[in-house]
């Protein structure tokens, strides 16, 4: 297997282990109502070669980009890796669903291909002519790719961009993170060993592919190491979250990667009918990332599914991004992260972690992170750059030899300062740990203070009759006041109280913080704007209402 001490062993990313054949599982693809499909690496070498001869006689060549939008299937999977097959760079991207503005999407993905010089867009029949009619490139629909015989394989350099990341992203150009064959497999190497992987393990994921943590956990860390890959669609997992829970138990899954709103999808949605003879017991961990880990959604998983044999000991988390081709840092795997109980007040006013009783009326209990994986410096930096002492909150700073090499023809975006990339992301160092408070861009300055929206959102979406997950909090400047207010704006449930709902989030805000909510707006189901890989936009949310606040 791929581990730091066997670097040396693999050149590219074609050197997976699933393109070595045999009889061994690959990928076993789960979907509510069907058979399970189990794919051996035979299978997939010959799958994946297959859309290689296909991209070929189609004129797609060493370099060339191709974006591959489908719904998430095997097909996706094998249009990836058969665009590696013939040299070219594949990235993954989300197709059109209800949940994303159709107008927006179709613009971004028509200056995505205008930009960055996209060669060719695998989708989905029912998708190919609405992309045709308005990009510049070749529209390979489903139906139109008639393999031939396997072409001849494409070696890359080491040094070549192997793939890219995009962002998620509503309005704009989306920055293509590019990654080459050497970063990701350092960044593979080293999480392996971090992680204690072995040839026993099995990843079960539901994750969409165009993150980065569906990317490189759930999909590429186990086809390079050859070990098994439990694989469903989201959209299948979201309507039936027990899904998870059922291909953990069928398959002895032992790792799990899950953003932090899954933990309260899976505790509020999985109803007990759909648990009968499910066992969590040989699971390893459930690593929560991408989002800023909230202790209540752990707490709240553990009660929920401790009769199906989680233990505490299982839940882990990590601090990832694309630009650092995936993890930055993780905590142990087979003990429960450290909890910093710290005063909520000085962190606001001074920026400064400040340890306090964890009975204190205004202590905030933050989730570590974890320490740094091997090849990863890690600092905290001010606004000029200047690193930051223990428990001083600025931006996170890295360096490893994983980062991105560019953003994709973007000169216009240069990622390093002084050798450093600046990650835009908040929080502190204490004992060795980083703990990540938000995100640089949201923060809200309320009275001297500095407030993290995410906290507040969190107060919210315990609350009944607002949708989990489906709130958005951002500041609104206010020149009487010279200050930034404070507003929420939360999709609810038909036919419940608004005004009682709005009193009642009033008073959380109030009575768990030290700022109040100067506007509560209740709407609809679906007004909020998300972005292309599902997350609540809060820039374009916030332009939305104030638009809405003028009419």
């Amino acid at each position: 297997m791929l581990s730091l001490a066997t670097r040396g062993d693999y050149a590219t990313l074609l050197d997976a282990a699933a393109l070595q054949g045999g009889a061994a599982p690959a990928v076993i693809y789960l979907e509510t109502g069907c058979d399970p499909i189990i794919v051996t690496r035979e299978a997939f070498r010959q799958a994946a070669g297959r859309i290689a001869a296909a991209l070929h006689q189609h004129g797609i060549r060493p370099g060339d980009l191709v974006i591959i939008a489908h719904t998430q299937n095997l097909e996706s999977i094998y249009a990836f890796w058969g665009a590696l097959l013939v040299g070219a760079i594949p990235s993954m991207f989300p197709t059109l669903t209800d949940k994303l503005d159709p107008d927006i999407y179709r613009h971004s993905m028509a200056e995505l291909v205008r930009f960055s010089g996209v060669r060719a867009i695998l989708t989905t029949d029912a998708f190919a002519p609405q992309l045709a009619s308005i990009v510049d490139c070749v529209v390979l629909a489903s139906s139109a790719i008639i393999p031939g015989e396997m072409a001849e394989i494409s070696v890359p350099e080491a040094e070549t961009i192997a793939f890219l990341q995009h962002s998620s992203g509503t309005t704009g150009l989306q920055k293509g993170v590019a990654l080459t064959h050497v970063a990701v497999l350092n960044q593979l190497a080293a999480y392996s060993d971090t992680l204690r992987l072995t040839s026993e393990d099995v990843i079960v994921s539901w994750l969409p592919l165009y993150h980065d943590m569906g990317l490189i956990a759930g999909f590429l860390l186990p086809l390079v190491q050859g070990i098994p890959l439990v694989l469903m669609s989201p959209f299948d997992w979201v309507q039936h979250p027990a899904l998870l829970f059922r291909a953990i138990s069928d398959y002895r899954g032992t790792l799990c990667w899950l953003p932090n709103f899954a933990y309260n999808h899976l505790s509020r949605r999985t109803r007990k009918h759909d648990l009968e003879g499910i066992s969590l017991h040989t699971m390893r961990a459930f690593i929560n990332c991408s989002e800023p880990v909230q202790e209540d959604s752990h707490q709240q998983f553990l009660a929920r599914f401790a009769d199906y044999g989680l233990a505490r000991k299982m839940l882990a988390v990590s601090y990832a991004m694309a630009e650092n081709t995936f993890a930055v840092t993780q905590t142990p795997i087979g003990a429960y992260p450290a909890l910093d109980v710290i005063d909520r007040e000085t962190l606001e006013t001074r920026q400064i972690a400040r340890p306090a009783s964890a009975d204190s009326g205004d202590a905030l209990t933050v989730v570590s992170c974890g320490s740094r994986i091997p090849g990863t410096s890690l600092r905290v930096v001010d606004d000029k750059g200047q690193p930051q002492p223990e428990r001083q909150v600025g931006e996170f700073a890295i360096q490893s030899n994983y980062l991105l090499r560019e953003y994709y023809h973007r000169p216009d975006l240069q990622p390093f300062v002084d050798g450093w990339y600046r990650t835009g992301d908040m929080g502190y160092l204490a004992d060795g740990q980083a703990y990540v408070i938000g995100r640089k861009k949201d923060l809200i300055i309320n009275a001297g203070k500095n407030v993290y929206p995410q906290d507040i959102e969190a107060i919210i979406n315990t609350i009944d009759g607002v949708h989990p997950g489906r709130c958005v909090v951002f500041g609104v400047p206010d020149s009487r006041e010279g200050t930034e207010l404070i507003a929420v704006v939360a999709e609810v449930d038909d036919g419940i109280d608004r005004q009682a709902l709005i009193k009642e989030i009033r008073m959380a805000v109030a009575s768990q913080t030290t700022v109040s909510a100067s506007f509560v707006t209740l709407v609809d189901a679906k007004w909020l704007v998300k972005t292309s890989s599902g997350k609540i936009a809060r820039r374009a949310n916030r332009d939305k209402w104030l638009k809405a606040q003028q009419s």
